[in-house]
Formats: structure tokens, sequence, C-alpha cells
């Protein structure tokens, strides 16, 4: 798997709180709720899925629907990547990945390592196991441990720990529900089938 250069922000010691903004994003899989300041990202949050919404399986518009006032670089950036990742998903390799926040991407941890780990090397419309994943990572022992950095990934979609799935197969266990995490999968292989033709 070839890696991409992605943005790392570091937090600069000392430095002054930042000033959050938030943004609610209408896309097919409903309501995206994006915070971030100005220098980054430090959420996505999707909605959690019980059922199948009606129409997502064809909808790939993208709206923001609240919080447009007032928009950092890094939502701008967000915005436009989600809107590429519903509508062609392969695209989304040749925009810039907008830059994060979040304290927990800027440690030196085995969580952290793990989430930038996937997001460099597991592509659009390919999966990998937990396992795989943790050896990728540097510890081929610590497949539970990539659950938990699966776990605590602030940044969905644009972080993808919905590709992380069982050895078996299974789709396993994702923050948005099964269902969420197989549509979003299917998503992808079906997006980069049609791309192919």
């Amino acid at each position: 798997m070839a890696s991409r250069r992605v943005p790392k922000v570091k937090s600069e010691k000392g430095g002054s709180q930042c000033k959050e903004r938030h943004v609610v994003l209408l896309s097919p899989v409903g309501k995206v709720e994006i915070t971030g300041c100005e220098m980054g990202l430090h959420g996505i949050r999707l909605p959690k899925w019980s059922m199948l919404p009606s129409g997502a399986e064809s909808s790939t518009t993208c709206e923001v629907c609240e919080g447009t006032e007032e928009m950092t670089e890094p939502l701008q950036q967000c915005i436009a990547w989600l809107h590429a990742y519903f509508s062609e998903p392969t695209r989304t390799a040749t925009l810039p990945v907008p830059a994060f926040h979040h304290p927990l991407l800027q440690q030196d941890s085995f969580t952290s390592r793990v989430l930038w780990t996937l997001l460099r090397e597991v592509k659009v419309g390919e999966a990998v196991s937990y396992k795989r994943l943790a050896d990728l990572a540097g510890n081929s022992k610590a497949a539970r441990a990539v659950g938990g950095a699966m776990r605590s990934n602030p940044i969905a979609i644009i972080i993808p720990c919905h590709r992380v799935i069982c050895s078996s197969g299974q789709s396993g266990n994702y923050g948005g529900g099964k269902l969420l995490k197989e549509w979003l999968l299917s998503h992808e292989k079906l997006q980069q089938e049609k791309a192919a033709y």
C-alpha cells in the first residue's frame, strides 16, 4: 500500500485555547457534525444507524445546514473532502486532508500511531484486518488495542476506521452502527467499480 503525505498539526506549548466552530453537514448518511478551529479539525461525528434510512442508497448530495458563518479553512477543506467522498470517493486521494487539532492525534501513543497509519495506508475501497493494522503500526500482537484505537477515532470517515474489519471478513463493530459501516464500505466499492469503467 502506497503512503501519502498528510499534514500533522502540533499544538504550541502554552498556546491559547482555540476557538471551536461547529458545522452540520446534511449528507447521504444523515447529519454529520464537524467541529474544528483555525488550527484544524477536532472531530467528525456520524449519526448512529439502527436501520437504513430511505433514499440513502442513491443520494450523493451534501449541504451545510448549520454553522455556515465564520467557517475556518480546515472546516472548509473538510466539507469539500466529505462532499467528494459521498459523490466520488476515489477523488479524495487528490484532495488535501484537513489539518487535525485533536489532542489524541498529536500524542505519541499506540492509538495515535494506529490512526495515522490507517489514514496513510488504507485507501478507498480497501479493507484491513485489526491484526494487519496492528502489524502496520508496529505491534503485531496488539489487534485488541487496534479495536480500542478505532473506538477512540475522533475524525470518522477521513480517518477510515470503517475500513477495519475482522480477520474472518465480518465487518465488526462501528461507532455509527454495523449498517452504516457496511453502507460506507459498499459505497466505496460501488464507486470504485464505476470509476473503473
